[in-house]
């Protein structure tokens, strides 16, 4: 074997120039402890996500309260839009006004009941995906700790 070999099986690998003169002193580094995990409080989310798969009841609570929250936010804006969409054409009927006006020719009442529920359904789309994404992101951090 040669000066720069490794054990039986591996290959050779050189060696720095200097390796065999002692470091002296102020050269030397201390050692460090690498810590990857910390084993403290893992137990308990594995016990949470266990809880989750085999779907026991503290499992199932964890769910449909996930499941409540999603359909509370569903309700609410969709209850929201619903609401707007049928009170404009009650209060186009409530103010006769209102529905005399006319833009670019077209009367108001049929260019918003034509044209603002489109915007509209796409906002509400919107904030209904990033309120439950936020619930489920909030869900997992649940479990994670």
């Amino acid at each position: 074997m040669t000066k720069n070999s490794g054990p039986p099986g591996q290959p050779d690998q050189p060696q720095p120039a200097g390796r065999d003169v002692p470091l002296s002193a102020p050269m030397r580094k201390r050692r460090r402890r690498v810590v990857l995990a910390d084993p403290r409080g893992r137990g308990r989310v594995l016990r949470t996500i266990i809880e989750l798969e085999e779907q026991t009841s503290v499992g199932e609570k964890l769910i449909r309260d996930l499941i409540r929250q999603q359909m509370r936010t569903a309700l609410v804006l969709g209850g929201g839009t619903l609401l707007l969409l049928a009170l404009m054409p009650a209060a186009f009927y409530a103010f006769p006004v209102l529905a005399d006006v006319q833009v670019v020719g077209v009367h108001l009442p049929w260019l918003l009941m034509a044209l603002l529920p489109f915007p509209l359904c796409y906002a509400v789309g919107y904030a209904y995906r990033r309120v439950a994404e936020r619930h489920e992101q909030d869900f997992v951090n649940s479990v994670d700790r």
